[in-house]
């Protein structure tokens, strides 16, 4: 444990979290072909199909995860099924498997673009042709909500509305940078959407459907991971609207996306499929993997790494520098008197923290927060000694960069300051990229090709 240097310990307990949410293995461990029957069972619910009664499998899929998925349902269908299968998954670029029998299309995220408007059209074609004697396994998983940009078409005033990229584009940008959270957020995209909310299970009926689902959505709401396309939805038109007048950000969309909204929280527009309607009749979602299983692992391997360890939430929110600077008062806690859990000590969490931009710099939430958290090592009257931090995201990109997420200590207020650089302007810019990406601190993985929101990982040696 103190042999090796803090980020090699920390980036080991992050890499355990990933091995165990690594959805390719979770499928592969919890679906199966008993003869003729297809079973996936897990701790929360379970699925049993008969497959005698379809002709033929469907597999749809979108995410960053979606490949990696679609790659442990094709080696299980391929090893000991009859039936025709083949299909679509739609992921972000760089995140592909190789696949033999379901195709793939890689698309633009968070900020949708025109490779996203064909895959979903492409995919909504094939759902349209599923019928009472096709299985459909959809692979839902984080980042769906930009990968399959359906934007809807509307009446008013006897003219027909068309929502355009540019218009989803515009309103995706506008929601994150005014502090918006993800279930904020999605409830707005769901009532732009041609797919989400639920309108995606209107196109498959009356097809059978199980969707495996991977969470990137702190409390684990369905109707929430990339906008619950196959799930039913309780928010409504109305709650879209509060969203961006709520954050004033009116004037930063489209005119049509506000009178779509508006129409909509009038009755103007059909809602969103609620419990209960019809086309839910024939569909189950079963969650495969959660930010709490990525949260155990974290904590079993800084056991096994000699640590005493305090697991805190998986379902942390807020602004990232608030969160910060909780944490690192939680650091200082711990090193002087030992509250909350005795030294040498590893405290975990995880959720998806947001930040409302206010500079024109280059970073993400979990860039932002260790930033932050340098920032209150700095005010320490001990300089961060003993303490290190990291935040990191476990899909491999944190924010629009090539990064997960960045390092926080003793050594890397060090860096900074003989290197002149100024944590307050970097906070001020909200430039966390290059500010890390100076002294060394960015933490890079790569696509991960999972994504159950963010890690953050405080040593106390």
């Amino acid at each position: 444990m103190k042999s090796e240097p803090q980020f090699l310990t920390l980036r080991r307990i992050f890499e355990a979290a990933l091995a165990r949410i690594d959805p390719y293995g979770m499928i592969k461990d919890r679906m199966r072909l008993e003869g003729a029957r297809l079973v996936v069972e897990l701790e929360g619910g379970r699925f049993e199909a008969d497959l005698a009664r379809f002709s033929r499998i469907l597999v749809l899929g979108c995410g960053k995860a979606a490949s990696r998925m679609a790659k442990a349902v094709e080696e299980i269908l391929g090893a000991g099924t009859r039936l025709p299968f083949g299909g679509l998954v739609c992921t972000k670029y760089g995140h592909t498997e190789v696949l033999a029998r379901i195709e793939q299309a890689e698309a633009a995220h968070p900020v949708p673009d025109e490779a996203g408007v064909a895959a979903a059209a492409r995919i909504a074609e094939l759902a349209r042709e599923a019928d009472e004697d096709t299985l459909v396994i959809n692979l839902i998983s984080g980042g769906g909500s930009a990968l399959l940009p359906a934007p809807m078409r509307y009446g008013d005033d006897g003219r027909e509305v068309v929502l355009t990229l540019e218009h989803k584009q515009a309103v995706t940008r506008a929601l994150l940078a005014c502090g918006a959270d993800i279930r904020e957020i999605n409830c707005v995209r769901k009532h732009l959407s041609e797919l989400k909310g639920g309108r995606f299970l209107r196109l498959l009926a009356p097809a059978t459907s199980v969707s495996l689902i991977l969470s990137d959505v702190v409390g684990d709401h369905l109707d929430t991971i990339a906008s619950g396309i196959t799930s039913a939805d309780e928010s409504t038109y109305a709650q879209a609207l509060a969203t961006v007048c709520g954050y004033g950000i009116e004037r930063a969309i489209p005119a049509e996306v506000l009178r779509a909204l508006e129409l909509g929280a009038a009755g103007g527009i059909a809602e969103t499929p609620k419990p209960g309607d019809p086309a839910l009749a024939r569909a189950t979602n079963l969650l495969i993997g959660t930010n709490h299983a990525a949260l155990l692992a974290a904590c079993d391997k800084a056991r096994e790494l000699g640590y005493n360890v305090a697991p805190l939430t998986c379902q942390l929110t807020g602004e990232a520098r608030e969160v910060a600077r909780f944490l690192s008062g939680i650091g200082q806690d711990v090193r002087r008197t030992g509250m909350l859990v005795a030294r040498p000590a590893c405290v975990v969490l995880g959720g998806e923290t947001v930040v409302t931009l206010t500079g024109g710099g280059k970073g993400g939430r979990n860039q932002e927060m260790a930033l932050a958290f340098l920032a209150e090592l700095e005010r320490d009257p001990e300089r961060g000694r003993d303490i290190a931090f990291l935040s990191a995201s476990t899909d491999g990109t944190d924010g629009p960069t090539d990064a997960a997420g960045a390092y926080a200590s003793a050594a890397m207020l060090k860096r900074a300051h003989a290197a002149g650089l100024s944590i307050a302007e970097a906070l001020k810019a909200n430039d966390s990229y290059h500010f890390f990406e100076a002294i060394g601190g960015l933490y890079k993985t790569g696509p991960t090709r999972t994504n159950v929101c963010d890690l953050h990982l405080l040593l106390v040696e």
